[in-house]
């Protein structure tokens, strides 16, 4: 499978080296290219991973039979268009990108919330598009390795596209995540519930001093 990170931070570079570790083939995509390899942080990532090809975000978005969503929540939609992706009708977009907003400082606020979603804002913006909603709940490390939290714990998916959730759901499965493990909340519109959850999660954090934690849902 050719997937296209579409996000060089931190999330992005974790995302696309599970992807490559499992033999797929990745390029990751950014606006710049070139400051990109200028940033130290990527080109000590990349020495160590000469398989991950960098291209501009149109280039990506044109390679890629499916796309990951890891660019900053309040930038999503601007890189998405930059990235061509309204001509890309069909593929699968994973989201897993929040709307963090930074400008009242620490913590973030969500913008938007509530009665709407980074999700469901991406979906109506590119139609065509199968957005899943997914992996935006823990740290990225937890993303491709489940087993750095210790016994039972859930990823969340969101989408319209039945056969789209499927396939990220095998994705998730191949990372390492039980399938009894990844729960479909429906429809994208379920994605602000998943959201929301970041206030929650950045909370814990700050209690619990580090990232290495995820959400487990007990049921009767």
């Amino acid at each position: 499978m050719r997937y296209a990170v579409l996000g060089t931070g931190v999330v992005g570079r974790t995302l696309a080296s599970g992807l490559a570790s499992l033999g797929h083939e990745v390029v990751i995509g950014t606006r710049d290219p070139g400051a990109t390899l200028a940033r130290a942080d990527y080109a000590e990532w990349r020495a160590a991973r000469p398989q991950v090809r960098l291209v501009a975000l149109r280039e990506a978005a044109d390679e890629g039979e499916t796309l990951v969503n890891a660019t900053g929540g309040r930038v999503s939609v601007a890189a998405l268009t930059e990235a061509g992706a309204a001509g890309m009708d069909g593929k699968v977009l994973i989201d897993v990108a929040n709307p963090l907003d930074f400008s009242q400082g620490f913590p973030p606020t969500l913008d938007p919330v509530d009665g709407d979603s980074l999700g469901e804002l991406i979906q109506r913006t590119f139609p065509g598009l199968r957005v899943v909603k997914t992996l935006n709940t823990m740290n990225c490390r937890i993303m491709v390795d489940p087993g750095r939290v210790g016994g039972h714990h859930h990823v969340f998916l969101s989408g319209e596209d039945a056969d789209a959730k499927n396939a990220v759901r095998a994705l998730l499965h191949s990372f390492g995540w039980p399938l009894a493990s990844i729960l479909d909340l429906g429809g994208i519109e379920t994605a602000r519930g998943a959201e929301m959850l970041l206030p929650m999660w950045l909370r814990l954090m700050g209690v619990l001093g580090h990232t290495d934690f995820n959400f487990h849902i007990q049921g009767a």
